[in-house]
């Protein structure tokens, strides 16, 4: 896996459905081979700050993916226009 083939979820330890969205992420993962970085928006005051009612998000860098729900065309969409 490149470096650029990463994600990140943007999530809280309570979220179910965080919990749900990194779940479904994972067999898009194996196939796609992608790593997810998991970065919890309450330790950090500014993630907290812009994403706090969009959590879960999946981001690339600083581009939206999908938020709430895994969007799973978008995800592949996503890793078609970067190859």
């Amino acid at each position: 896996m490149s470096a650029d083939r990463e994600l990140t979820v943007l999530s809280r330890e309570w979220c179910h459905l965080c919990h749900d969205l990194l779940e479904a992420l994972r067999p898009l993962q194996d196939e796609l081979g992608f790593r997810v970085r998991v970065l919890d928006v309450d330790a950090d005051e500014m993630l907290e700050a812009r994403w706090s009612e969009w959590v879960p998000v999946v981001l690339d860098g600083d581009t939206e993916i999908c938020h709430h729900f895994l969007d799973e065309s978008a995800v592949r969409a996503h890793f078609q226009r970067i190859g």
